[in-house]
């Protein structure tokens, strides 16, 4: 059992983080300082440092429970579904709506990749939104006479992935983001469909060397 001065301890914590999750969301990470989330949270300078080295630090915290919120709202919406291309539909939309909201734009898409450094953006994401469609693209391609390894597996992933990404941080900073998000989720579930339409047709599944002979021969 936690002591009452751990509880207290936590509870200033997620004080902590709850005030610099909306006073970053609201003004940005340059625009907001450690006085301002100290007085927010009605603690200490002092106990700020307790728990956090500084300001890159805090941040980083209120980042990790952002990106945790989403992927565990995209991991909730495809539970149940037993299709895979069901499932994928299903994560799509529910990542387009993680990136609609204004924390997620602010900290993640925003401020994310300069405060963190590219590195360190990458390996959050590859912890929490990366293992999500990691999983669905598994589930769509295993389930399927292809018999992929794990490396072109794996180069899948990276190739929607990178494209989701890409696609999410465009409907972030678009004016009208909710028409942005229509867009996004209508090119990408024609892609899927496309490939569900190469599957259901009987395609032969993508091979390196093939396409190796290809590029020799031109």
């Amino acid at each position: 059992m936690r002591t009452r001065r751990q509880r207290f301890s936590d509870s200033t914590k997620r004080a902590l983080v709850d005030v610099a999750e909306r006073l970053f969301t609201e003004h940005g990470y340059s625009a907001t300082s450690l006085d301002a989330i100290v007085a927010g949270a009605d603690v200490t300078k002092g106990a700020l440092y307790h728990h956090f080295s500084g300001k890159q630090a805090i941040f980083e915290a209120a980042f990790e429970r952002v990106e945790s919120r989403a992927t565990s709202g995209i991991a909730h919406a495809t539970e149940g579904h037993q299709d895979p291309w069901l499932k994928a539909q299903a994560g799509l939309r529910a990542f387009l709506e993680a990136v609609q909201e204004p924390g997620y734009r602010q900290i993640v898409i925003s401020d994310g990749p300069s405060v963190l450094g590219h590195e360190r953006y990458r390996e959050q994401e590859e912890r929490s939104t990366y293992a999500i469609v990691d999983e669905i693209v598994r589930a769509v391609l295993t389930d399927t006479e292809w018999d992929l390894d794990d490396a072109m597996l794996d180069t899948f992933t990276r190739i929607f992935f990178g494209a989701m990404s890409a696609a999410g941080g465009s409907v972030a900073v678009s004016e009208d983001a909710s028409a942005a998000a229509l867009r996004v989720e209508a090119a990408i579930g024609f892609i899927l469909a496309g490939l569900q339409r190469l599957l259901e047709d009987g395609a032969e599944p993508p091979d390196p060397a093939r396409t190796a002979r290809a590029t020799s021969r031109r």
